[in-house]
């Protein structure tokens, strides 16, 4: 069988998230946007806004999210965003997001994420990182899906960015032992867990959806300082200086850091295609289980886009959710 050529842009890792939406116009998209009150989300949702979307921030700290979004305002955006509390490990709190949005939604950007320094877990008993950074985002998009759908009639597609991360290459997903139970607690391979589902949410959305109109990719950022590190342990430190010193990444500027988050959100690029992985704006290439992350700091391990896990971790996720 003939392997099919990756999907490149135009960008790459300098590009910024600006660069990517220079001559864009997108009047009349309607865009959410999670975990913006900060960090790359923020500046996600001020790119978009820039380019004349009506953005919604998603927050969990509506205080924050109404200074970003009076800072994008106040930078020229032609709409100031719209605040909405959102809390991804609250099942309720999403629920209520869910039930008031009306109208079409033609992007869905599942930024937010959060990383812990020790076990937690939530009051059904979810591990507290896979269920902000997956299971939340999960029953988010279920929620949408129709809202989505109808963005897609008006536009001829809607989108959903899911945001992953490099983390994804040092833990498939358990389904032993999901919200770890029974092994020992590793907030870093909690955390490669819930990214690793990220991606498998993105092959199996686009294998669901697509026939729909929806599309949806999964993107690395890159390495970028943000609020995610406050909580990291001096093992997790000395792991990322470590990271960094040999090499596998270097330190992105949040616009940067944005970049392939809004390549997979409006670029024609990634029109009507779905269930990638994007790594400095452009498809990344896959490597085996194995492989070193050292070696491949730009790929993405077959676990990721395995479709069979994907179905799998969908149809758990559906049931722990109720959606």
């Amino acid at each position: 069988m003939t392997r099919r050529e990756l999907i490149t842009t135009a960008f790459n890792a300098s590009s910024t998230a600006d660069d990517v939406l220079d001559g864009v116009d997108l009047s009349g998209v309607r865009a959410i946007v999670t975990g913006a009150s900060s960090g790359i989300g923020a500046d996600t949702a001020r790119a978009l806004a820039a380019a004349g979307a009506e953005v919604t921030l998603a927050v969990r700290d509506t205080r924050a999210g109404e200074a970003v979004a009076a800072g994008i305002a106040e930078g020229g955006a032609a709409r100031r965003p719209r605040v909405r509390p959102l809390d991804l490990a609250s099942p309720a709190t999403i629920s209520r997001f869910v039930d008031v949005w009306d109208g079409p939604l033609h992007v869905l950007v599942n930024n937010a994420g959060l990383v812990t320094g020790g076990p937690a877990h939530t009051s059904q008993g979810w591990e507290l990182q896979f269920a902000t950074n997956h299971l939340g985002h999960f029953a988010l998009a279920a929620g949408l899906k129709n809202a989505l759908a109808r963005g897609a009639e008006s536009r001829g597609e809607a989108r959903i960015v899911s945001v992953s991360s490099t983390a994804h290459m040092r833990s498939n997903v358990d389904f032993d032992d999901l919200h770890f139970l029974r092994r020992d607690y590793d907030p870093q391979l909690a955390y490669a867990q819930s990214k690793t589902a990220n991606s498998l949410f993105a092959v199996e959305a686009t294998r669901r959806w697509a026939s729909e109109g929806l599309f949806t990719n999964a993107v690395n950022p890159g390495g970028v300082a943000t609020g995610l590190q406050r909580h990291f342990t001096p093992a997790q430190r000395n792991s990322l200086a470590a990271a960094e010193a040999a090499g596998v990444f270097r330190y992105k500027t949040l616009a940067q850091g944005a970049a392939t988050s809004v390549v997979a959100a409006v670029a024609p690029e990634f029109a009507h295609t779905g269930g990638h992985y994007l790594d400095d704006a452009r498809e990344a290439y896959t490597v085996p289980n194995d492989a070193d992350l050292a070696d491949h700091p730009h790929g993405v391990k077959e676990w990721a886009l395995d479709p069979e896990a994907a179905a799998a971790l969908w149809d758990i996720s559906a049931e722990e959710t109720g959606r």
